[in-house]
């Protein structure tokens, strides 16, 4: 009959493809279960209150229509709901994907068994398939992994969850519009069961049998499956599903009446006492026996050779009582809330004489024999045929020398010439080289008599007179008894021992010794060594899911191993965390000794203070500190580099990593705490906060520095790629919050798996310490409450006139944050000028397009002035009456513009502080960017001269890079910078100029100050409004600053006629203003004095500066 698995047996290899499907769709629902977005488990309150009328489960399809209307009544519902699938889509989508490969699973399992029924398969049945061990096996597994599937999903995905997605891809996708689409039938099956996987949450009633027969499967089938299972072993109460999912089948059976009293001799007390004491004697003895082996000399080849049953035998004993323990002491194995479960597991724990420390060095202990054993019988399978050769060709040359000895023709001392004994010697050595290594029963059969003859050779010739002889036919024999060794030397052994020594069950439980684990290690970092031995135990569990993965030759290998392998060096690693954790122990006492204790050497010292500048006591403590550092150093790196799964684990990487964790959990956290401020402290805490972060920042800089040495790290890279992710990444989760399609943390580019950044929560309106930062500095500089003085950059308290902050504030923050930290602070004041540019157009729309008074208004008044060029009679009239009827909007236009002021003022100061520390730390770069910067820009100025000269194409990514880089150096114009795009809007341009006339009543000149309020309570500082106003103007068109340039112009031109004709001498202060206005213009935008020249006439500028 053809083999089962055969790849021509179509029966055999369709159930194989579906077993393997199976096996891959588990490492999918448990990689995923790691990324299900916590909104759609509504468990705090901003979320039920922001996404509760978004979020539906199943009572949505009750009535779709009435929860859509529900949506589209409110635009501000709709609008979070299209951002939200923007966000979300992707991910929902992976999950719908792996919910309908569970039911496509249970549907092709299905679809096999219905073709079995009908013959599809020749000489094929159901009956037939179930008599082949291979097929047995397969199908027990078919159904057996479809459970799991079914647990895992409602073990990990809670049943709400499952729903909310469910409904969500529902209403996201084009699924509900297809119709091929089979979303009833997923939602049928995975609807929640009611089930929680809590401590102590009570079972739903028929659950789980209520939830696998939602897809009915043939019953025949079922039952065949448990009538073929009923003669295996089921060795304990507590047992592993899958990959260390465990249960307690005390707990479980207990709905089954059968179930429950056949195992209810097991878990009589009596018998569990009977049991644990039975492994608390089986450890005990066993532990003894491989420690004795693990004596150093003790596992040689010959001995191990000659005790293969022994030392199996020995390892399958240490293996079980692990199990058993492990699996009957774990803090799953019982629900704390049921007694008689808690009285077994209390008995368990005393008649065992359970200890975890114990119980753990057992495990080291027997993952170290195993693995020294494998590695014996590894190297000795890849000699056995090179040896057993060897010894064979040995054994022959001596019998042909014996031969030459009987012959007479060799002279041996008192050795007389036997021509029977010489034939008789011949025929050996023909027989022992006639001995075929291919069968290897034959030759075992044949070498056994051959050592036989030897011995009665030795006998009945009386050849034991003679030594040399004797000493031929022993070293026969030896060479002979080795050939049986080697040959017995069989792969089943080491199959035997994989078998034996599956730790899949503790893939889960592991965890719970993680403790154990870091304290031996910190204790003595030599310990890592013997882990690895533990480690590589615990990836045999990897064989468990791969196995029919990969006898299906099914792509989905890679991806399976990947998983499994990445969560098992997730693992390695946080145990090994340890050590980066004890170093930086170490290192902030070396710190805080450093700082505080060990003077430093000055260059000119006199004899008799010498001893007073040695120290000797702290630079004793320090020197111990680093040599504890550099041990444990040693102690990872002594692990060597090691295949875990499919994945390479290096220790010295592992280390560096390691490093780096710590350093990133150390610094996010100093920063959180670091850079919290109180809005009502005063004065602000700004500064003296920076000053402390500053110095807390330089005592991790100096630390790294002086540590990189002893470990062999780059200290200065590591410091800088961490800090700045760690601030690049904050200040995208700030910027989050002013974008639709938000950067999840498995998108973000700085966030990590093995080197995570931690998320902490807001402790205010602000995300992360870089929001609190940047909006404590705005909160201070507010130009409601203070006035900027641009020539002294220095901020003063409008009321008091005490100075609030300077340009240093910007220098503390480059010393505390770095570049890194000014550049994010850059950004995020970016993204706030786009969020308030956005407001003020939507203010815009709301109370001027949409106002019919203002409209009438604007148009009345630009009847009044046009044509721009000509001067207004009566202007101060046409002037008040249009500002009059408008002055209801000013307010709100006022405070949009002066934010976005501030924010750009804020800006250039950053600006500033990046250049000057570049062309100070940098100087090469900055010129290099610079000369570059004014290259790229001739060349494209050329090209627009004559297209026919080169100019970079849309794919061509320097100017998006170089931007970056001119960023980060200050090397650019924050004023000159389009944040938003616009349309055309009505009347732009004179609302804006009259917006600006509205405001020159409040203000005066000031000949020290320039342009102040003549009143605190007016609330305006100058420098903010025409900064703010400028950037909104180049935010359009450019015809728009045309325009509103000529209003002014034609505003100071009519002003200034009509005080002619009045014969008014002085200049007025709204002119005055004006000018002010036109001078600050083009200052900041470094454009020339004749584009107001052209609205202005020169000689009023020129009075206006005499006048000042």
């Amino acid at each position: 009959m053809v083999d089962f698995l055969a790849e021509n047996n179509l029966c055999g290899q369709a159930i194989l493809r579906i077993v393997s499907c199976g096996n891959a769709i588990i490492a999918e629902l448990l990689r995923l279960s790691e990324f299900i977005p916590g909104v759609f488990r509504l468990k705090d309150k901003a979320d039920q209150q922001k996404y509760g009328d978004i979020i539906f489960d199943f009572s949505y399809f009750k009535g779709p229509e009435a929860c859509e209307g529900k949506l589209e009544a409110k635009p501000e519902l709709l609008d979070l709901d299209e951002e939200f699938r923007e966000n979300n889509i992707e991910i929902l989508t992976r999950f719908y994907l792996a919910f309908q490969s569970v039911h496509k699973y249970i549907v092709d399992l299905n679809r096999y068994l219905d073709d079995l029924n009908e013959g599809i398969y020749i000489q094929q049945t159901l009956e037939t398939v179930l008599l082949n061990e291979d097929g047995k096996q397969l199908l027990c597994e078919a159904l057996y992994l479809y459970g799991v599937m079914l647990l895992v999903i409602d073990q990990k995905i809670e049943g709400e969850v499952r729903e909310r997605m469910l409904v969500s891809y529902y209403r996201y996708s084009a699924a509900r519009s297809s119709a091929d689409s089979n979303l009833d039938d997923i939602c049928k099956l995975l609807r929640s069961t009611g089930y929680s996987s809590q401590p102590g949450a009570k079972r739903p009633p028929n659950y789980p049998e209520s939830y696998f027969s939602r897809v009915p499967i043939s019953e025949t089938f079922i039952s065949m499956v448990i009538g073929r299972l009923r003669s295996d072993d089921i060795y304990n109460q507590v047992i592993s599903i899958y990959m260390g999912i465990t249960v307690n089948l005390a707990e479980v059976w207990e709905p089954y009446k059968a179930a429950k009293t056949a195992l209810n001799y097991t878990l009589d007390l009596s018998n569990v006492k009977e049991q644990a004491s039975r492994y608390a004697a089986v450890t005990e003895r066993v532990h003894t026996q491989v420690q004795q082996f693990l004596k150093e000399g003790c596992l040689r080849e010959e001995l191990v050779l000659d005790n293969i049953p022994k030392l199996l035998n020995c390892l399958r004993d240490c293996n079980v009582a692990i199990r058993w323990l492990m699996l009957h002491t774990a803090d799953t194995a019982c629900d704390p809330n049921n007694k008689r479960l808690r009285q077994i597991k209390d008995q368990i724990l005393t008649d065992s004489k359970y200890n975890p420390r114990i119980l753990f060095q057992l495990l080291l202990d027997t993952a170290q024999f195993e693995f020294i054993l494998k590695e014996m019988f590894k190297h000795m399978l890849s000699e056995k045929q090179t040896k057993w050769e060897n010894y064979k060709k040995e054994g022959s040359e001596r019998m042909t020398e014996l031969a030459d000895v009987f012959s007479g023709v060799k002279p041996l001392t008192r050795v007389e010439k036997n021509e029977n004994l010489q034939a008789w010697f011949r025929e050996i050595s023909k027989q022992i080289m006639s001995l075929n290594y291919d069968d290897s029963t034959a030759a075992g059969r044949k070498t056994v008599q051959l050592i036989q003859a030897l011995e009665e050779v030795q006998e009945f010739h009386q050849l034991e007179s003679n030594l040399q002889v004797c000493q031929f036919l022993a070293d026969t024999r030896k060479f002979l008894h080795q050939m049986i060794r080697t040959i017995n030397i069989k792969e089943e052994v080491l199959i035997t021992m994989q078998i034996v020594g599956d730790l899949s069950y503790a893939w889960q439980l592991i965890d719970s010794f993680t403790s154990i684990m870091q304290e031996s290690i910190r204790v003595s970092p030599s310990m890592v060594t013997k882990l690895r031995a533990t480690f590589l135990k615990l990836a045999s569990a990897l064989d468990l899911p791969l196995l029919r993965i990969n006898q299906a030759n099914s792509p989905d290998l890679l991806s399976v191993s990947q998983y499994y392998s990445g969560e098992l060096v997730s693992y390695v690693r946080k145990v090994l965390q340890i050590i980066p954790e004890s170093m930086f122990t170490s290192l902030l006492k070396i710190i805080k000794l450093q700082t505080h204790d060990i003077i430093e050497v000055p260059t000119r010292l006199d004899k008799d203070k010498l001893r007073d500048y040695a120290q000797l006591g702290p630079r004793y403590e320090v020197a111990k500190l680093t040599h504890a550092i550099s041990i444990f150093t040693e102690g990872i790196l002594m692990m060597k580099t090691t295949l875990v799964g499919i994945i390479k684990v290096d220790p010295k990487q592992l280390l560096e990593d390691g490093i780096r964790k710590e350093l990133v959990k150390r610094v996010a956290l100093a920063l959180h705490r670091g850079l919290i401020f109180n809005p009502r402290a005063k004065p602000s805490e700004l500064m003296p906060k920076l000053k402390e972060m500053a110095a807390t920042m330089d005592g991790f800089h100096r630390s790294f520095e002086y540590i990189q040495d002893y470990v062999n790290i780059y200290g200065l890279k590591i410091w800088q790629e961490e800090v700045s992710r760690i601030i690049n990444y904050n200040v995208e989760q700030e910027c989050n919050n002013f974008l639709r399609t938000k950067i999840q943390d498995w998108q973000s580019i700085y966030q990590s798996t093995h080197i995570p950044i931690p998320k902490f929560t807001p402790v205010d309106e602000s995300v992360t310490f870089i929001g609190r930062l940047c909006r404590e500095i705005l909160r201070i500089t507010d130009p409601k409450i203070t006035c900027y003085i641009d020539q002294m950059n220095t901020w003063y308290d409008i009321k008091t006139h005490q100075e609030v902050t300077n340009s240093r504030l910007f220098s503390e923050i480059q010393d505390t944050l770095g570049t890194f930290g000014l550049n994010g602070l850059d950004r995020l004041l970016c993204f706030m000028i786009v969020k308030e540019l956005q407001n003020f157009l939507s203010m815009f729309q709301k109370n001027i397009l949409r106002d019919r008074t203002v409209q009438d208004t604007l148009k009345a008044l630009m009847n009044a002035v046009s044509p721009l060029k000509g001067i207004i009679a009566n202007s101060n009239k046409v002037y008040s009456a249009a500002i009059a009827k408008t002055q209801k909007i000013w307010t709100a236009y006022l405070d949009s513009i002066m934010k976005v002021g501030q924010m750009q003022i804020l800006r250039r100061q950053i600006t500033n502080e990046l250049n000057y520390s570049c062309r100070f730390d940098s100087k090469h770069l900055a010129a290099a960017l610079e000369n570059l910067n004014k290259a790229i820009l001739a060349d494209i100025e050329a090209h627009y001269q004559n297209p026919s000269l080169p100019y970079p194409k849309e794919d061509n990514t320097l100017l998006y890079e170089i931007t970056a880089y001119l960023e980060a150096a200050g090397i650019h114009n924050p004023l000159n910078k389009i944040y938003i795009t616009t349309k055309r809007l009505p009347y732009f341009p004179t609302v804006n100029f009259l917006f600006l006339i509205s405001q020159f009543p409040k203000l005066q000149y000031n000949r020290n100050l320039g342009v102040v309020c003549k009143r605190p309570a007016d609330q305006i500082d100058w420098l903010p409004l025409v900064l703010g106003l400028l950037t909104l103007l180049k935010q359009f068109h450019s015809r728009y600053t045309e325009q509103f340039l000529a209003l002014v112009g034609q505003f100071i031109r009519s002003t200034m006629e009509q005080c002619t004709s009045q014969k008014i001498p002085e200049m007025p202060a709204d002119v005055v203003g004006a000018l002010m206005f036109l001078e600050d213009y083009i200052r900041y935008t470094k454009l020339p004095r004749k584009v107001v020249e052209a609205h202005v006439p020169s000689f009023i500028f020129d009075e206006f500066r005499t006048v000042l």
